[in-house]
């Protein structure tokens, strides 16, 4: 009898743990590859004291998870090649190609990788992870806005986020140049990913 009890229990056990499993699948980490032709990497530098220079690197790749149930499980892991600067102006970015500047023949990548993310408030999220510029790697915390989410024309699920911060080159030691244009280098990075 209590054999048959318990497996006329069985269906809704069964049913329970499905539904649980289904639960913390919906909002399990998703999985977003960059899209470099809506993913864009802005930088400015002070000219001469005098006026702000823009310039770009194009093609970003890199990925990112995100979770938004638990957003200490996201990351994101990108990067830029030196040798895709883009200024508008062709001497300008072969010098800042060369040795004097971003030194793309021996250091061609510039990367992000995350080491922690928390969530600050609705939407806000608090980024730290390395910068690796050089050759050298240092810390570099940033708080990254959630700009949207939903279908593309062509059915691809996107996310967006973007973030705005300042470095110094010369802790790279891109020094090159001081005082004519600036050690500050102001970012602005906006990325979109595609959900694989």
């Amino acid at each position: 009898m209590s054999l048959q009890r318990n497996l006329n229990k069985f269906p809704a056990i069964l049913a329970f743990v499905l539904l649980a499993i289904l639960s913390v699948s919906a909002y399990a980490a998703e999985t977003y590859k960059l899209d470099p032709e809506h993913t864009s990497v802005v930088y400015r530098v002070k000219y001469s004291g005098v006026t702000f220079v823009y310039g770009r690197f194009n093609g970003p790749t890199g990925t990112f998870l995100f979770d938004e149930a638990l957003p200490s499980k996201s990351s994101i892991d990108m990067q830029v090649d030196a040798n895709n600067i883009d200024t508008a102006v062709a001497k300008r970015d072969n010098h800042l190609k060369s040795p004097d500047f971003f030194n793309a023949g021996e250091h061609p990548l510039v990367t992000f990788k995350s080491t922690s993310v928390k969530k600050l408030n609705s939407g806000t999220y608090q980024v730290t992870g390395n910068l690796t510029l050089l050759g050298k790697s240092h810390k570099l915390t940033v708080n990254a806005k959630h700009t949207g989410s939903g279908k593309d024309p062509w059915g691809n699920f996107r996310r967006g986020f973007e973030t705005s911060f300042t470095i110094k080159r010369s802790d790279f030691g891109m020094d090159f140049m001081l005082g004519g244009v600036s050690d500050e280098v102001g970012i602005t990075v906006s990325v979109s990913g595609i959900r694989q």
